[in-house]
């Protein structure tokens, strides 16, 4: 009896584990819809704009996430944070180039092929997936004889069968053509939507946001353990729109201000070296070089570059405080300039820094540089006026009559003086030289006639 009451509850639970696996493989999802836009390069703000828009999606119970593209590529960290943000995903992600016009080039490419359903807009196109050179060049191979052309280095050998290999990897998991991927790495080619979706590199081409959620209602989704359908119809589309804390971070990882943060924080420490206890120039420059350095660590640096900024820095710094008449400084400002050229090392425009950044931070400076040099000119051209050789062109007043030595007054005080001319009781003196506690000194001729 024992054997038959425990046969019936496994064949029980065994019914009901079948049931719930069954309804966990084939589920129908409806509800929000978490749109997330892609505009411009791809850096470490829109990482972070990214994944967190993933989390709130999830928190939110959206059915679908839409990550709409335009973007001419962008970093290879930040891109490959998407990508496994994407991958390991419990909602649905639809990669959607548009509106028309738009384009999902280099790593738009690759984020398109890691969704679940990638669309297109037409008129628009993805492609030239080739990784650039981030790393420090090495020396161009020799030509090859018979082709004339160079051959490419080992590193860039390496970046380019790495990334051939990723987006393969990212072909075969959404069952997209992997053939054309690798060739948009290792040739550069695009396709336009039209060829797009018939050579099987994307699922759908779509007229526009709402043509989207009309072909993908009722369409089955493949989880990594189960299947969703979705159900688009009715859905709500929720976008999430950048925040605070993303307008900061794409503020300070903009490599033009990254170079400006950081010469506002030198600047500040020096001013607060040239005046201990101000507090206000030392917190600007500390929480700015902060700042800078944080920026720093999140992009593409070359340490070369770096090396000569620092070093233009140092120069200028040494010019403030030992004026070489401007030798120093202009070198300072050379090698300013050329380490912001090389700060970052990216072949995309967005994250190296602008010629008029570094033009006038050079040109500040440099103005900086004139100035104190002709601070120190006008002191150096000076007279003197501390010490005994201050008292050097001073008038002062004879206390006795002496031919060779007697006592003067001068600047409120009794000296003993010499002169080679004959001064009498009150006459007018000038202070000629000063030898020890010694003064010489000469008569006043006044054109009145009078005793001062």
């Amino acid at each position: 009896m024992s054997r038959i009451i425990l046969s019936i509850a496994l064949s029980l639970l065994t019914v009901s584990f079948t049931l719930t696996n069954h309804a966990q493989v084939n589920e129908t999802t409806s509800g929000k819809i978490w749109l997330i836009e892609i505009e411009g390069a791809i850096g470490p703000a829109t990482s972070d704009y990214v994944l967190r828009g993933f989390e709130q999606a999830e928190l939110n119970n959206a059915i679908m996430i839409v990550v709409r593209m335009n973007t001419p590529g962008g970093l290879d960290g930040a891109m490959r944070d998407i990508i496994q943000g994407i991958l390991a995903s419990d909602i649905p992600v639809i990669s959607y180039v548009g509106p028309k016009g738009s384009r999902a080039a280099s790593a738009g490419t690759y984020i398109a092929y890691a969704s679940h359903v990638a669309a297109m807009a037409p008129a628009t196109n993805l492609g030239a997936a080739t990784p650039v050179q981030i790393a420090a060049p090495s020396m161009p191979a020799a030509p090859e004889e018979d082709s004339g052309k160079a051959e490419p280095t080992a590193m860039e050998k390496k970046m380019v069968n790495d990334a051939a290999a990723y987006i393969r990897g990212l072909a075969d998991l959404r069952d997209r053509n992997a053939d054309w991927a690798e060739l948009a790495v290792r040739e550069g080619v695009s396709l336009d939507a039209e060829t797009a979706f018939k050579e099987n590199v994307i699922d759908l081409v779509v007229q526009d946001l709402d043509d989207l959620l009309l072909q993908l209602d009722g369409r089955v989704i493949t989880l990594e353990n189960r299947e969703v359908t979705l159900d688009t119809a009715n859905a709500e589309i929720h976008q999430h729109l950048p925040d605070l804390r993303t307008e900061i971070l794409s503020i300070i990882t903009n490599p033009s201000i990254v170079l400006v943060l950081g010469m506002i924080g030198m600047y500040g420490i020096i001013l607060e070296f040239y005046n201990p206890g101000s507090l206000i120039p030392g917190v600007i420059g500390v929480i700015c070089l902060l700042l800078a350095a944080y920026a720093v660590q999140l992009l593409p640096l070359n340490y070369a570059g770096l090396a000569l900024l620092m070093l233009g820095i140092g120069l200028m710094v040494a010019e403030a405080l030992v004026p070489s008449f401007g030798i120093l400084g202009i070198g300072g400002v050379i090698a300013f300039c050329i380490g912001g050229l090389m700060l970052f090392d990216a072949e995309m425009e967005a994250f190296q820094v602008g010629l008029p950044t570094i033009a006038a931070t050079a040109v500040v400076s440099a103005l900086l540089i004139f100035a104190t040099v002709s601070i120190a000119l006008k002191i150096r051209n000076k007279r003197v006026t501390t010490g005994m050789s201050a008292l050097i062109g001073e008038h002062g007043e004879a206390l006795n009559d002496f031919a060779k030595e007697g006592q003067v007054r001068v600047g409120g005080e009794i000296w003993r003086a010499r002169s080679n001319e004959t001064i009498e009781t009150g006459d007018a003196v000038s202070v000629d030289a000063v030898e020890g506690l010694l003064l010489t000194v000469s008569k006043i001729e006044e054109s009145t006639g009078e005793k001062s």
